[in-house]
C-alpha cells in the first residue's frame, strides 16, 4: 500500500484534529486567563494553579500543541509565575516513571531492531494454521506476545500490519475484502487493548505511577498482570469468535498463506547474535517483573535496567544512532503530567478539582460491584471528550484518587478499573493506535464502532465478574 494512499485515508481524522486544535488554543488561553483573575473563594495559590492546570487540561484535550510540549509550558509556569518553587514545578522528571517509559522504549526498539519481534510473530502465525479462522487466531496471539516486547501499541500494529499485508496479497485480497477487514480490525483493536492488561504501554506505564504517586501503594508487575488475566484470555477467544462471525472468509480454504508465512520465516536465516541477545535480556526482565511479588523489586527499576542494557556495547544491541531516534517526547509528558498532580496536591487544588469532576459518584459508589461498573463506564464517556488515552489518565486519575481516599474508598481497585477503561473506544481519533490500523485502509469507521461496542460491554462484564470476586483473593481488595 502506498504512502499516498495511507495519507488519503487517514485525512478527514487530520481535518477534524486541525479544527479541534485550533478551537482549543483559544480555550486554552481564554479559559485559564478568565480563571485566574476570577473572584473566587479560593486561595489566590490555589487559583492560580487551577488556572495552569486548566490550560494544561485542555490542551491536552484538544492536542492544540503537542503534549510534551504543553506540560513544559505548564511546568514552567507553575514555576515563573511562583505557584510553587522549580523543585516542586518539575517533580515528575524525578520520578520513577517516565524513566520507566523510556526503558521501556529501549526494551522495543532492541526487539524491532534484531528482528526477534517480526520472527516470533511469524513462528506463532505459521504454526496456528493457515484457514482463516487459525490464521486470525494467530494474528491475536501475536499481537498479545508483543505487548510484552514492544511496549508501543503503534509499534505492534506497524509489525503486524507488514505481515497482515503479505498474507492479503498472497490470498489475492482486496481491502473491501471480509478478510482484510477482520484481520486488520482485529490487529488494530487488540494492539491497543491488551497493553492495558499488562504494565506494558504507555498509558498502563502512567497509569501505575500516577497510582503509586498518589495513593502510595506499591503497584507490582505481576499483580496487575494477575488481575487482568482473565481479561486477556476472555477477549482474545470472544474477539477470535466475534471476529468470524461478522467478517466471514470470502473463501474458506484461503491458499498459500501458510506457504508465505514459512518462506518468510526462512528468508529471516538462522537466529543471529542480536535476536539472541535481545530474547535473553527479554527473559531476565520478564522473569524479575513475574517474580516481583516476591522480591519486591520496583518495575522501574527492572524495566530501566532493561532497557539500559539494551544499550551497552556487547550486552545489547542498540548504537548511538538508536538512542539518537529514542522518542522522548512521551517521556517528558509523562514527567510533566506528573508534576501537575504533585502541584496540585501541595497547594490544595486538587480538592476542589476532585468535587467539581467526582462529587456526583460518592452516591453510587456503595459495593464491590459499583466499582466495578462506575468508574469504568464513567471513564469510558470521559474518554470521548479527549484524543489521547494518557491525556485521558493525566487529567483524571490524580482527581480520581482523592475522591477515593477522600470518601474512605480503596484507591487502588477503582484506580486500576479506571485505567483499564482507557482501552474501550469506539472512533480512531481517540488513540493514535487505531488511528495507525486505519490509515491502511482495510477497514471502515463503522467496523471499529461495531467491534468496540462489543468488546466494551464484555470487558465491562468481566470486570463485574472478577473485582468483587477474583481481585480480593490475589489482595485487591
Amino acid at each position: 500500500m502506498s504512502a499516498t494512499k495511507q495519507l488519503d485515508h487517514a485525512a478527514p481524522p487530520l481535518a477534524s484534529h486541525s479544527i479541534r486544535a485550533l478551537v482549543g488554543g483559544i480555550l486554552a488561553i481564554v479559559l485559564p486567563a478568565a480563571l485566574w483573575f476570577a473572584p473566587l473563594h479560593l486561595d489566590l495559590t490555589e487559583k492560580h494553579a487551577l488556572a495552569i492546570a486548566s490550560f494544561m487540561i485542555i490542551a491536552w484535550i484538544t492536542e492544540a500543541l503537542p503534549h510534551a510540549v504543553t506540560g513544559i509550558i505548564g511546568c514552567y509556569l507553575f514555576w515563573v509565575l511562583k505557584v510553587v518553587g522549580f523543585e516542586a514545578a518539575f517533580s515528575g522528571f524525578a520520578d520513577q516513571t517516565p524513566w520507566f517509559l523510556f526503558g521501556a522504549g529501549l526494551i522495543g526498539m532492541m526487539a524491532a531492531k534484531s528482528g526477534l519481534a517480526r520472527r516470533l510473530a511469524y513462528m506463532i502465525m505459521a504454526n496456528v494454521g493457515a484457514g482463516y479462522s487459525r490464521l486470525l487466531l494467530g494474528f491475536i496471539l501475536s499481537s498479545f506476545l508483543l505487548t510484552f516486547l514492544v511496549p508501543s501499541g503503534i509499534a505492534c500494529v506497524i509489525i503486524m500490519a507488514a505481515i497482515a499485508v503479505g498474507v492479503m496479497e498472497v490470498f489475492g485480497l482486496s481491502r473491501g475484502s471480509n478478510v482484510g477487514r477482520g484481520i486488520f480490525v482485529t490487529l488494530t483493536y487488540t494492539a491497543g487493548t491488551f497493553d492495558k492488561m499488562v504494565i506494558a504501554g504507555a498509558s498502563s506505564i502512567l497509569g501505575r505511577g500516577l497510582i503509586e504517586k498518589g495513593a502510595h501503594i506499591q503497584v507490582y508487575w505481576s499483580q496487575w498482570l494477575l488481575a487482568f488475566a482473565p481479561c486477556a484470555v476472555i477477549t482474545i477467544f470472544f474477539t477470535w469468535r466475534l471476529i468470524v462471525w461478522m467478517y466471514p472468509p470470502e473463501k474458506e480454504a484461503l491458499e498459500g498463506g501458510a506457504k508465505f508465512l514459512k518462506e518468510s520465516l526462512a528468508k529471516m536465516g538462522p537466529w543471529s547474535g542480536d535476536e539472541k541477545r535481545s530474547l535473553l535480556l527479554m527473559l531476565i526482565g520478564t522473569a524479575f517483573w513475574a517474580t516481583d511479588l516476591i522480591h519486591h523489586i520496583s518495575p522501574a527499576i527492572i524495566g530501566i535496567g532493561i532497557g539500559l542494557l539494551a544499550a551497552v556495547p556487547g550486552i545489547g544491541v542498540l548504537n548511538q544512532e538508536d538512542l539518537k531516534r529514542v522518542n522522548y517526547l512521551p517521556v517528558f509528558f509523562t514527567a510533566a503530567a506528573i508534576s501537575m498532580g504533585n502541584v496540585l496536591v501541595q497547594t490544595k487544588a486538587l480538592d476542589a478539582m476532585t468535587a467539581v469532576m467526582f462529587g456526583w459518584m460518592r452516591p453510587l459508589i456503595n459495593n464491590a460491584y459499583s466499582i466495578a461498573v462506575v468508574p469504568y463506564w464513567t471513564a469510558f464517556f470521559y474518554h470521548f471528550f479527549l484524543g489521547s488515552e494518557i491525556s485521558m489518565l493525566a487529567t483524571s486519575m490524580p482527581p480520581l484518587l482523592n475522591f477515593a481516599m477522600a470518601n474512605g474508598i480503596h484507591p487502588l481497585p477503582i484506580a486500576m478499573v479506571w485505567a483499564f477503561a482507557a482501552g474501550g473506544k469506539l472512533f480512531a481519533y481517540q488513540s493514535g493506535v487505531l488511528v495507525a490500523g486505519y490509515s491502511y485502509g482495510y477497514f471502515e469507521a463503522k467496523d471499529l464502532l461495531r467491534v468496540g461496542i462489543c468488546l466494551t460491554v464484555l470487558e465491562s462484564l468481566v470486570l463485574l465478574l472478577i473485582v468483587p470476586f477474583y481481585w480480593p483473593l490475589i489482595g485487591i481488595r
